[in-house]
């Protein structure tokens, strides 16, 4: 088990983690939730008000937030599709808090899944917690690609960076991620 997921039967999973990997990955998370924020409220708010708050009208204006929160319709940003800016904006305010909540909630959860790790070693995953990860993962490398502005075609050569490179790391971070993803899609189907 070098650092990927393996079925757990039943559809769970497991995954050996060393220090160093569940440390990266932990890193990586914290930084997640950073970007995705605070929620609406601390403490002791009125849990009724919270049930109606309302979210956002307008995009994120970070690239990568705006990439794990997208437009719902069309492509508010041309000029001459008013009626899906609109359509998104009023999707947005009723859905973002509730989407940008389940985010944080994920990626908090892995983070104290690996905070159970101490120095390492393996986690084991039920079925309703691999559909957590995965989302956590999900999210960590669609946040990871935007900064990097990977795309389909590579045309940058981000797949093969000297070493010397800057951005290397962040890359090799982002195709780890993609292994577990898909290593974690697998152990799930088994």
């Amino acid at each position: 088990m070098a650092g990927l997921f393996e079925s757990a039967g039943g559809g769970g999973a497991a995954i050996a983690l060393d220090e160093w990997e569940a440390s990266i990955l932990r890193s990586l998370e914290v930084q997640l939730l950073e970007l995705i924020g605070p929620g609406p409220g601390g403490e002791g708010d009125d849990p009724l008000a919270a049930l109606f708050a309302e979210g956002p009208t307008e995009a994120p204006a970070d690239p990568a937030l705006a990439r794990l929160f997208p437009d719902a319709y069309g492509d508010p940003g041309k000029p001459e599709d008013e009626e899906a800016r609109v359509a998104s904006g009023e999707f947005r305010r009723f859905t973002e808090l509730d989407l940008r909540a389940r985010k944080r909630d994920d990626a908090l959860f892995v983070v104290r899944a690996l905070d159970g790790l101490g120095d390492g070693g393996v986690l084991k995953l039920a079925v309703p917690d691999c559909q957590r990860w995965l989302g956590a993962l999900n999210d960590l490398r669609l946040a990871v690609g935007v900064r990097l502005e990977v795309t389909e075609d590579d045309e940058d050569g981000l797949y093969e960076l000297p070493d010397g490179d800057e951005r290397k790391p962040l890359m090799m971070a982002y195709l780890w991620l993609g292994a577990l993803q898909e290593s974690l899609l697998e152990a799930m189907a088994d």
